[in-house]
């Protein structure tokens, strides 16, 4: 094709992985505006920008189905990690807690309870209560150097309408509720979370649930499920109630523990019918707050007072010895006010500290008034683990996810590698997936399940969302020791036709839209 016509970017000498699951093919990608304009041979084409993609694939931005950037993702930092692993969209407002739609006291509520988790609000996170979903979409909005899509999170909600109340809902308070989510999803978000391992998710009905995800149209309910790991039947039982009694799509979060148990529960929900898909991230720790991961249930942690005269008093004093098996396996991410701790292992902070780890857990908790996070390492750490996680991301079913948290000063590596990981060790290293295979995962099939239904392929009229990648280089750095280290291998990042990242480097564009199915 010889074309005298003119671009605003050509990318030339490239292989294109289009997205489709086609084998990668020599072409070039011309863009004009924020759209795709043509593919193919492109001899002669005028463009303002040229790139040379020449030994690199060209692959339609990576979609990050669980990021945890709904306040970080405004750190110029963040926004290079992300990009430097070809993530060009973040799914935000996972596990039901983010910002919006809520009270002030709601926002105060949610941005309190997941600060380790989400951040805190910031005078220059520009969200702020009382907050619609509008409102927070509007901020993001050509703000940042990603796209962002929101999911609608159920504990949110329901602390709007309920408070902290264990109590199941009334009728009014479903009407309530589901006001909120049809206002929501009129206003653009992507779908309904929930976080049933979370207050005030944790107190939710099968019920509840599937009468909020009844008016979703095509869009996923999202699940933090109620139990993982060996007791994921637990959890993906209730995923198939709501299911079937709301007819959603289902998508379940972080999927992980033994591949035996998980895959025959993927393979009868789909069995039945179930549109579900999931989400693995290709690590055998996890990250959370300290509070949900050694508390006990009878400790009304959405309640963060009444918590902490729990923890100072003796009410407790039964329970701790019972966690004597949990402390080595937990390193300290976040400690506001405590900060020399984190990067030790709750054995080890106690030990410098001169205390038992139960004692050293108590302090944390008390003077962080539950804000610490950690990363933990799971009972199934070690080959058959590995194996695990190689097995769940094989599956069809399955989609890019990172569960990003960026918070503290010594996070989960996954935020910073994960992408990365996915391609410099299960694709060139392992083959679990061929080239054409990972972006499917990470790219086209979570933009089809998000409805962002012009995104996650490199076709003419599609939103110009491109990432050059280097298939001999590129590869995380990120390690559970030095979490903060940046993927290579991924230099040139467009979003929306304009290049956000050159030779490794923000450019400082910002044309981020906050995307609405």
């Amino acid at each position: 094709m010889n074309l005298g016509v003119g671009f605003d970017v050509v990318i030339s000498g490239g292989r294109v992985l289009d997205g489709t699951g086609a084998p990668p093919y020599r072409a070039d990608v011309a863009i004009r505006g924020d759209r795709i304009a043509a593919v193919g041979r492109l001899d002669g084409a005028q463009a303002e920008t040229v790139i040379d993609a020449a030994g690199r694939f060209v692959a339609p931005g990576f979609v990050d189905c669980h990021a945890h950037g709904d306040a970080a993702v405004f750190d110029p930092a963040v926004q290079q990690a992300a990009l430097r692993q070809g993530v060009t969209t973040f799914v935000l407002g996972q596990d039901g807690l983010s910002f919006a739609p809520g009270s002030a006291e709601t926002v105060a509520y949610a941005a309190r309870y997941f600060a380790a988790v989400n951040g805190p609000l910031r005078d220059d996170s520009r969200v702020d209560g009382p907050l619609t979903v509008g409102e927070l979409l509007a901020s993001y909005d050509r703000a940042v150097a990603l796209n962002t899509a929101y999911l609608l999170p159920h504990g949110t909600i329901r602390y709007d309408v309920m408070g902290p109340s264990p109590d199941p809902a009334s009728p009014g308070d479903l009407a309530k509720m589901l006001r909120h989510v049809e206002r929501g999803l009129s206003e653009g978000a992507a779908g309904l979370s929930s976080g049933l391992e979370y207050l005030p998710g944790r107190y939710a009905s099968a019920e509840e649930l599937a009468a909020l995800c009844e008016p979703l149209g095509g869009l996923p309910y999202v699940t933090h499920m109620r139990a993982y790991g060996a007791r994921a039947g637990v959890g993906m039982a209730e995923v198939m109630e709501i299911a079937t009694r709301s007819g959603a799509a289902v998508h379940v979060s972080h999927l992980h523990g033994p591949a035996d148990v998980l895959l025959p529960l993927v393979e009868h929900a789909l069995a039945e019918d179930v549109d579900l898909t999931f989400d693995a991230y290709p690590y055998l720790r996890g990250n959370s707050i300290l509070a949900m991961y050694v508390l006990p249930p009878s400790v009304p942690g959405a309640e963060p007072g009444r918590a902490l005269e729990m923890i100072a008093s003796d009410e407790l004093d039964d329970w701790w010895p019972t966690l004597s098996e949990t402390w080595p396996r937990l390193t300290i991410s976040h400690a506001p006010g405590m900060e020399w701790v984190e990067g030790l292992t709750m054995v080890a902070a106690a030990e410098r500290a001169g205390v038992e780890p139960a004692e050293l857990c108590r302090r944390l908790l008390m003077e962080t008034r539950l804000e610490a996070g950690v990363v933990f390492a799971r009972p199934d750490e070690g080959p058959e683990g590995e194996e695990s996680v190689r097995r769940m991301l094989r599956h069809p079913a399955h989609t890019g996810g990172s569960d990003a948290i960026y918070v503290g000063g010594h996070p989960h590596p996954r935020g910073f590698g994960a992408f990365a990981r996915y391609l410099g060790r299960h694709v060139r290293e392992l083959g679990d997936w061929t080239w054409e295979q990972a972006v499917v995962h990470l790219a086209s099939h979570p933009a089809r399940r998000f409805g962002l239904t012009d995104r996650g392929l490199v076709r003419a009229g599609f939103a110009a969302d491109v990432v050059l990648f280097d298939p001999s280089t590129v590869t995380d750095r990120a390690t559970y020791a030095t979490p903060r280290s940046l993927a290579t291998g991924i230099d040139d990042v467009l979003v929306s036709g304009v290049r956000v990242l050159s030779a490794g480097a923000l450019t400082g564009a910002t044309p981020g839209r906050a995307l609405r199915p």
